[in-house]
């Protein structure tokens, strides 16, 4: 069994769902995922139950692009290890589509820009049934650091971008993902609209540049759409309790709380709140991939 290619992204979590306004918003986490392109099935096993990396490779062709070494569809497999977990709105799917898609382009020598790889893996999530909107804002958040507010009616990936953020210092706050079983359904487009004035909120934070209050708005107006009682408690029980953020992200079921680094005893209090929560499964400690200007300057 021969490795063709080789690709990576991460998980991410929302700040604007693109449902709720038609506007969208994500910021990437260090949940990492790694694809390998095989020549043969792999040993592991894959789970893929919505047909996604199938469509991944015919938007790869439909980009314009050729497969490895005059390969068919059929010839190709794959290999997928990820510290994102699925169904719960922290953009697996986004992530498995880019990370498959540099695979394709580190196998085939293919340069490829970063809007072709948003406009791929968002047609890929829309064929495969995973996405309602695409998920622009995702796939960014998957590729790249920091956030960009996304228009997904534009006529490009490029005229998408309304503008951009660095994301809040990965150093100053711990990201807490609190988690839920799986979801068992997705919410409609019509399901957003009696609660656009949490999404407004959500959109007016963003353009002050205020991530944390945006993904709080988030948040609330997602737990509405799912009519998610025990999500809205986790929530509320979380703010009263030290963190200074806290939203469900995608359309659920995970709960991202954010709490600052420098608190430890706001830190350890909501660990022992989730701890003894019998609805949450686990909660995974991460943080924010942020811009750097200090270094990046």
């Amino acid at each position: 069994m021969a490795v063709l290619g080789s690709g990576s992204a991460n998980g991410g979590c929302s700040l604007l769902h693109a449902a709720g306004l038609g506007y969208g918003a994500s910021i990437g986490l260090d949940l990492p995922l790694a694809v390998r392109l095989l020549d043969r099935p792999s040993k592991r096993d894959l789970d893929d139950p919505d047909g996604l990396l199938p469509a991944i490779i015919d938007a790869w062709l439909a980009g314009g692009f050729k497969l490895p070494n005059d390969m068919g569809k059929e010839d190709l497999h794959w290999a997928v290890i990820s510290q994102i977990p699925p169904r719960q709105g922290l953009k697996s799917s986004a992530a498995t589509s880019i990370g498959a898609l540099r695979a394709l382009a580190d196998a085939t020598k293919s340069e490829v820009t970063d809007e072709e790889y948003v406009a791929m893996a968002a047609q890929a999530q829309l064929d495969a049934e995973v996405s309602i909107t695409g998920s622009i804002d995702d796939a960014w958040a998957c590729l790249t650091p920091g956030w960009k507010l996304i228009d997904p009616r534009a006529n490009s990936i490029a005229e998408g971008i309304l503008f951009e953020g660095d994301g809040p210092n990965m150093e100053h706050w711990l990201v807490m993902i609190v988690c839920r079983n799986e979801r068992t359904k997705r919410p409609k487009l019509e399901d957003f609209i009696p609660h656009r004035s949490a999404f407004q909120n959500s959109l007016d934070a963003l353009q002050e540049m205020n991530e944390l209050v945006a993904l709080t708005w988030n948040g609330r107006g997602t737990v509405a759409v799912m009519n998610d009682v025990q999500g809205r408690k986790i929530t509320n029980d979380a703010m009263l309790n030290g963190a200074r953020a806290a939203g469900m992200s995608g359309s659920g079921n995970a709960i991202i709380v954010i709490a600052p680094r420098v608190s430890t005893p706001s830190c350890d209090r909501l660990r022992k709140l989730f701890e003894s929560n019998k609805d949450v499964v686990k909660v995974i400690e991460t943080s924010f991939l942020s811009i750097d200007r200090e270094e990046t300057s």
